[in-house]
C-alpha cells in the first residue's frame, strides 16, 4: 500500500497513522468511489456546487435567516484568508472546532478543510479536562471557537493554541475579521489520502479514540449511504438533531445535503416537539435523528407536523421495532434504520423503502461488506450471534493508539457490536459487546462517569452500567458507595450528579443513582461490571 505525495507541510497526521498492516482492508467497488489523487473535499462539495447550481441557491437555512452557497462559499474563504494570512496557518495543522450548530461552525469546517488543515471537531458540552485531553490527543495549534462556549477552553490546559471566537461583538471577532477580507482564496490541492478530519469517539477506559479519515473518506459517505440509501434530491431540505462534532451529523447535516446541492436547516438546540413545528415551518424534507426523538414526537402528538416530510433516518442506538412499526402507522413514513461507526465514518449496513425489515439493521450499504464472526475471525453461521465485521471504502485508523490492533483483525473492522445476520442477508442488533452506554444516542463510557464521581469527597467506590430505560433507550445508573456518615438521600443524589455534570459534559451524568453498602468485585478487585448490568436489568423489569 502506498499513499499520494501529501500537500501537508506538518505531517503530524501522516506521521501517526497505523502500519500499513495494522489497517482495514478498502475496497472501492463502486464506480462513484474512483477518485483522483488530488482531491480536496471541500471544494467538491462547495465550490462545484455553486459553478454547478449557482451562488443564489439556498444552503444553509436557521429557525432566524439563510445562507446561500454563493455566501458560505465566500465565508468559508474569508476563514481560510484569516487563517492562513493572519495566524500562519500551514497545511497540515489541525483546528479544533467548538461550537453548536450554526452556519459559522460550518464555515469553518470549510475554511479549515479549504486551508488544507485538519478539522478537530468537539462537543459543545465539553469541559475543560475533557478539552484539554483531546487537545493533547491531536495538538490543534487553532481554535475556532463559538462566543459562548469560550470559557470551558480558556480552562483548559491548552499550550501553544490560538484561540479565536466567533459571534461575539469583540473587535478579534472571527466574523469581524472575515468582513476584512475578500473572499476570494485559492484552495490547497490536497492529496485524496491526506488527513481531513480527527473525529473522536469514547473507549471504554473513558480516554478518547482519535480517527484519522481522508478526505475521499468525506465523498465516500455520500456516494454510498446517502446516494443509494437515503437518496436525496436537489429540492430537499434537510435537518436533525446530532451535533456537527458526530460524524453522524455532520455527514447528515452538511455532506450529505451539498453533495447534491439540497438545503440544511441548522438547529442549535430543540425538544422534540419544537423540532416538529421546525420540520412544519421550514418544510423539511429530510430527518436524522434517534430513536428516542421519533418516540418523543409520538408521545406529544406532534406527528401531524411531519407531514413534509419524505425520509426519515434513525442511527446512534437500535432502532426498536415496535417504534418502526408506530411511526409507520401514524405517519406513512418509513423510518431508515442503520449502524455507523466514527472509526467508519458514517452508517455502514441500512435499508430504505420495500427493503426494511422492522427490528432489523438492514443489510451491507453498497460498496461495504459485513460479516458476523467469532473471536478468532472465522464466519458463524446465519442465526448465530457473533461479532459484527465490516470493510468498505472507509475504514479504522486511530492516530497514534494502541488499540488499532483491537478493532482492526484480519483486515476486517469489528465494531464492537454483537449481531446475528439471518438468511436473508439481514443484520439483527443484539447488545455492545463492550462496556458503552448508548443514551439517546449519545456513547457514554461507563469507567469515565465512575472517574468523575470518584472525585467527590462523599464517594468512597462507584460502579456505572447503562440500565434500560423506555425513553431513552439507556440510561446511565451509578452503583454508589458513600463514605461514612454520608446520608443515602436524595439530596445527595443531586449533590452527586451536579458534581458530574460539572466535572464532565452534562449528557453523561448518572440519571439513576442507587447506594449500596458495596460492589461486585474479582478476588484481583476488577469490578464486575456485568453483574451491575444484570442487577440493572433485573431493576429495570
Amino acid at each position: 500500500m502506498e499513499l499520494s505525495p501529501s500537500a501537508h507541510v506538518d505531517t503530524f497526521c501522516r506521521d501517526r497513522l497505523p502500519p500499513f498492516p495494522l489497517w482495514p482492508e478498502l475496497h472501492f467497488d463502486l464506480p462513484e468511489l474512483m477518485y483522483p489523487d488530488r482531491l480536496n473535499c471541500a471544494v467538491r462539495l462547495l465550490d462545484d456546487a455553486v459553478e454547478r447550481w449557482g451562488s443564489d441557491r439556498p444552503c444553509l437555512l436557521t429557525p432566524t435567516g439563510h445562507w446561500t452557497y454563493g455566501e458560505l462559499l465566500r465565508h468559508a474563504n474569508e476563514v481560510a484568508q484569516v487563517l492562513t494570512e493572519d495566524l500562519g496557518l500551514r497545511p497540515g495543522n489541525r483546528v479544533l472546532l467548538r461550537g453548536p450548530n450554526n452556519p459559522w461552525l460550518v464555515a469553518s469546517w470549510f475554511g479549515v478543510l479549504k486551508a488544507g488543515g485538519v478539522a478537530v471537531t468537539t462537543m459543545p458540552m465539553l469541559r475543560a479536562a475533557e478539552l484539554a485531553q483531546l487537545h493533547d490527543i491531536s495538538r490543534p495549534t487553532v481554535a475556532l471557537c463559538d462566543h459562548r462556549y469560550v470559557d470551558e477552553l480558556d480552562a483548559a490546559d491548552t499550550p501553544g493554541l490560538t484561540v479565536l471566537a466567533y459571534g461575539g461583538a469583540d473587535d478579534r471577532d472571527l466574523t469581524r475579521r472575515c468582513a476584512t477580507k475578500d473572499g476570494v482564496f485559492s484552495h490547497v490541492a490536497t492529496a485524496a489520502d491526506d488527513v481531513a478530519l480527527i473525529a473522536f469517539t469514547s473507549g471504554t477506559t473513558g480516554r478518547p479514540k482519535a480517527t484519522m479519515h481522508f478526505h475521499r473518506d468525506v465523498l465516500a459517505n455520500a456516494d454510498t449511504f446517502s446516494r443509494h440509501i437515503v437518496k436525496p434530491r436537489p429540492d430537499d431540505v434537510f435537518t436533525g438533531t446530532p451535533p456537527l462534532a458526530f460524524t453522524f451529523g455532520l455527514g447528515g447535516l452538511v455532506v450529505f445535503p451539498l453533495h447534491v446541492g439540497a438545503a440544511t436547516l441548522l438547529i442549535e438546540q430543540a425538544s422534540p416537539e419544537q423540532l416538529a413545528d421546525l420540520v412544519a415551518e421550514h418544510g423539511v424534507t429530510v430527518l436524522f435523528t434517534a430513536p428516542t426523538a421519533y418516540r418523543a414526537i409520538m408521545a406529544a402528538g406532534a406527528v401531524d407536523r411531519l407531514a413534509s416530510l419524505r425520509r426519515c433516518v434513525s442511527a446512534g442506538e437500535a432502532l426498536p421495532a415496535q417504534v418502526w412499526q408506530d411511526f409507520h402507522a401514524a405517519t406513512g413514513l418509513r423510518i431508515i434504520d442503520g449502524i455507523g461507526a466514527t472509526e467508519m465514518l458514517h452508517v455502514f449496513i441500512s435499508a430504505a423503502d420495500d427493503d426494511i425489515r422492522p427490528g432489523a439493521t438492514g443489510r451491507p450499504v453498497p460498496g461495504y461488506r459485513a460479516r458476523v464472526v467469532d473471536e478468532t475471525g472465522a464466519p458463524v453461521p446465519d442465526g448465530a450471534p457473533g461479532l459484527l465485521a465490516v470493510t468498505g471504502p472507509t475504514g479504522c485508523r486511530y492516530l497514534d493508539d494502541p488499540r488499532q490492533t483491537t478493532y482492526v483483525r484480519n483486515g476486517w473492522n469489528i465494531t464492537g457490536d454483537t449481531y446475528i445476520r439471518d438468511r436473508d442477508g439481514y443484520f439483527w442488533y443484539v447488545a455492545r459487546s463492550d462496556d458503552m452506554i448508548v443514551s439517546s444516542g449519545y456513547n457514554i463510557a461507563g469507567p469515565e462517569v465512575e472517574k468523575a464521581l470518584l472525585t467527590h469527597p462523599d464517594v468512597a467506590d462507584c460502579g456505572v452500567v447503562g440500565a434500560p430505560d423506555d425513553k431513552r433507550g439507556m440510561v446511565v445508573k451509578a452503583y454508589v458507595v458513600l463514605r461514612d456518615g454520608v446520608a443515602a438521600d436524595e439530596v445527595t443524589v443531586k449533590e452527586l450528579q451536579n458534581h458530574v455534570k460539572q466535572a464532565i459534559a452534562p449528557y453523561k451524568y448518572p440519571r439513576a443513582v442507587q447506594f449500596v453498602t458495596e460492589l461486585p468485585r474479582t478476588s484481583t478487585g476488577k469490578l464486575q461490571r456485568g453483574t451491575l448490568r444484570r442487577r440493572a436489568a433485573d431493576t429495570a423489569g
